[in-house]
């Protein structure tokens, strides 16, 4: 398990209650967009990933993949 005292300079900025998410392991669930804060969700027909805080209220806002690895990445 990746604890935020272990990220590497250049990887991903983990978000601190990520570690808590049960949904993580879910195949619905890109986990490295997840675990910087947001939701993940992935609509599986499309492969789109939702880039709203987790646990938002509301609707999932998709982006394509590319969007999203971008998001996981900074």
């Amino acid at each position: 398990m990746t604890s935020p005292e272990h990220n590497s300079a250049g990887g991903p900025r983990i978000h601190e209650s990520s570690q808590d998410r049960p949904d993580l392991s879910s195949l619905h669930v890109r986990e490295d967009v997840a675990i910087t804060g947001l939701c993940g969700n992935v609509h599986l027909p499309t492969g789109r990933t939702c880039v709203l805080s987790e646990r938002h209220e509301g609707s999932c806002h998709f982006v394509g993949p590319e969007d999203a690895e971008n998001l996981a990445a900074r």
